[in-house]
């Protein structure tokens, strides 16, 4: 039973890990890029590193479960620690004046970011 429950966690890291690769690879611009690569990374790192913890606790033993209580702490800490990491980015292309993608519009030639950001509340 504990050897299905691996299975599914693992197969489904692998579905939304390869998602991931196939937003990054299809979506049309900077925010929705890092959008796709924050979600799906954080979700499928915590699916597959969550079978992995469950795998390792096969033979329950001291050994096992340590082992296994480290793995669940980095599950933790990329939970916590690969969003802020996709704010951190996505606020950046904004300071830099990365513009939105619009369906059927040409991008100029972006500004810096404190021009754009003086653009966009005089507008």
């Amino acid at each position: 039973m504990l050897d299905a429950v691996v299975v599914i966690l693992l197969g489904l890291g692998l579905v939304v890990f390869a998602g991931t690769t196939m937003g990054l690879l299809r979506f049309p611009d900077f925010y929705t890029r890092v959008h796709a690569a924050g979600k799906g990374d954080t979700l499928s790192t915590v699916l597959l590193l969550s079978g992995f913890a469950l795998y390792h606790l096969h033979p329950l033993d001291a050994a096992a479960l340590l082992t296994g209580l480290k793995i669940l702490l980095i599950v933790l800490f990329i939970f916590i620690a690969s969003p802020t990491a996709t704010h951190a980015i996505i606020d950046a292309g904004y300071e830099a004046g990365v513009r939105h993608w619009a369906r059927g519009a040409t991008n100029p030639p972006s500004r810096s970011g404190s021009d754009a950001r003086r653009a966009d509340h005089t507008a």
